[in-house]
């Protein structure tokens, strides 16, 4: 089926007439609910329809549309130009509650459902404001294999995403988020979108869940199980310090003498991360099918831990640099010289149990470390191991690109998992780690520098040194006797002294000075 879509935000001029049949939406501000003289719909000229407030309009191939009129309601009664709660139930409940339901082939909304730019290609908009939390989960329940909207004037086309979690549920349709400008606007961005569909009704199974290469984790499971984009009440521990690490860290000078300063806790003041709708700060969202969950707070050691940066356990002479939620630090019993963790300040045991906060920052700073090996001709692999470990690390560890390829590293992993008698399983490059190990699952996780990922989960007498027995290797980095670090000890003096060196070839790349 031939479908052109455009969805135009300004209000409708004199229209006599159309040369095909045309669907639209209605009003999106009070100034243009004068054209729509019924909430219901109505044919506004000749083949020219208003498909009303909300509702799915099913063609006569088997094509199922559902469409949402406006802009979220926030006043009782809802205003003309506005959608309510109710309106939105209305439209769901029938749809979900029928057992053959698989989604639906389009939606059509006004406004962008907030936070579709997660795990993807960012629009350019104003993500703080821009989007409906209750659009979100609207598209996150119907499963729409294209959603179109406008109101916010710019074209964007997402990459597409999946609707079921990986290795935990049956394969499904990806989902196409495709938003269009303003008509005829002076930039010359794209306002109409033309396509083929297929009604979903007609497809083979197999035909309808192949999944695109760059298809992305659903930007809305997290915003749903936790009803904010981001949990602003979850902090860190407020006994937090910046340690003393050369002139530039952090504003602290050598003239400190290593002496700690007090680092203000998470919760205070501008800090904060920005909960779901930003007026209504104490409320939940309008529409929410599945009820509150209550804000995680990260675990407190039960007992001495040798990472929490406030830790009086920390060999600080290891950090190489202090951002606001993480750090990057020498490893102890080091594979190379530039062997370094990348951990949390805070106080938790595995990368799926961080706040977005946390993981963001967590990400600059393997970003940077990738950065950083390259551009002395090293290749980086990241790993993590959620087994008998209480704080999380994730290993970043330089290969030299004469050494081998990336295809060499990832084969000896599976090699040795396969002699160990372990299945490494390659998982898609935009899937998010903690829809395949719920918090508490034990874990091995490796990322390669090509962005491909691989994952076991651990199901017991899991050799603890085993990424370092593969790196070290004679097919890798051939230092078979660095496998184990207790064998790699060095003194405090030999530590410090690598850690400067570490630190000071780190610099141009720390993001943290800046910040």
């Amino acid at each position: 089926m031939n479908c052109i879509v455009g969805l135009e935000r300004h209000c409708l001029d004199l229209v006599v007439a159309a040369p095909i049949h045309t669907y639209i939406l209605g009003a999106a501000s009070q100034e243009t609910t004068r054209f729509f003289p019924s909430a219901d719909g109505c044919e506004l000229a000749d083949n020219i329809t208003y498909l009303g407030r909300r509702g799915v309009f099913s063609g006569a191939s088997g094509l199922q549309i559902a469409y949402v009129s406006g802009r979220e309601g926030r006043l009782d009664p809802t205003p003309a130009h506005c959608f309510s709660p109710e309106d939105l139930h209305q439209l769901v409940e029938p749809l979900i509650n029928n057992n053959q339901f698989r989604g639906v082939d389009i939606l059509l909304t006004s406004q962008w459902p907030r936070g579709v730019w997660q795990y993807a290609n960012s629009p350019e908009v104003n993500t703080k404001l821009c989007g409906a939390g209750s659009i979100s989960q609207l598209a996150y329940k119907l499963k729409p294999r294209y959603h179109f909207a406008a109101v916010e004037g710019v074209h964007y086309e997402r990459r597409p995403y999946r609707n079921h979690v990986v290795l935990q549920e049956n394969t499904q349709h990806v989902s196409r988020f495709i938003a269009l400008a303003t008509v005829n606007n002076p930039e010359k961005r794209k306002y109409l979108y033309a396509f083929n569909i297929i009604p979903m009704k007609s497809m083979e199974s197999s035909e309808l869940v192949k999944q695109p290469q760059d298809v992305t984790e659903n930007p809305y499971r997290k915003m749903v199980g936790e009803n904010t984009l981001s949990d602003p009440t979850v902090q860190e521990p407020a006994s937090q310090f910046f340690f003393d690490l050369g002139k530039k860290q952090r504003g602290g000078g050598r003239g400190q003498g290593g002496r700690g300063r007090k680092r203000p806790s998470d919760g205070d003041g501008q800090n904060q991360g920005q909960p779901w709708d930003p007026d209504r700060q104490s409320q939940r969202p309008p529409f929410d099918l599945d009820g509150p969950k209550q804000p995680r707070r990260p675990p407190q050691p039960s007992g001495p831990c040798w990472f929490c940066l406030a830790s009086p356990q920390v060999e600080k002479h290891l950090v190489i640099s202090i951002g606001t939620h993480c750090y990057l630090a020498l490893a102890k019993g080091s594979l190379t010289p530039q062997h370094v963790l990348v951990l949390p300040i805070g106080h938790y045991q595995s990368v799926v149990e961080l706040s977005s906060e946390v993981v963001k920052e967590l990400d600059r700073y393997k970003m940077a470390v990738r950065t950083f090996y390259k551009s002395k001709g090293q290749r980086c692999v990241l790993f993590e191991r959620n087994y008998h470990s209480q704080h999380l690390q994730i290993q970043a560890v330089p290969v030299p690109e004469d050494k081998c390829t990336t295809e060499d590293i990832k084969e000896a992993f599976m090699l040795q998992a396969q002699d160990q008698n372990m299945q490494l399983m390659e998982i898609p490059e935009y899937t998010d780690l903690e829809q395949i190990a719920p918090p508490g699952t034990p874990y091995f996780y490796v990322e390669l520098d090509s962005g491909e990922k691989l994952f076991y989960r651990i199901q017991r007498n899991f050799p603890l040194q085993f990424g370092r027995e593969v790196l070290a290797s004679e097919s890798v980095l051939n230092i078979p006797e660095r496998a184990d670090w207790r064998g790699c000890k060095q003194t405090p003096e030999e530590e410090e002294s690598l850690s400067k060196q570490l630190r000071d070839d780190f610099q141009p790349y720390d993001f943290a000075l800046e910040d």
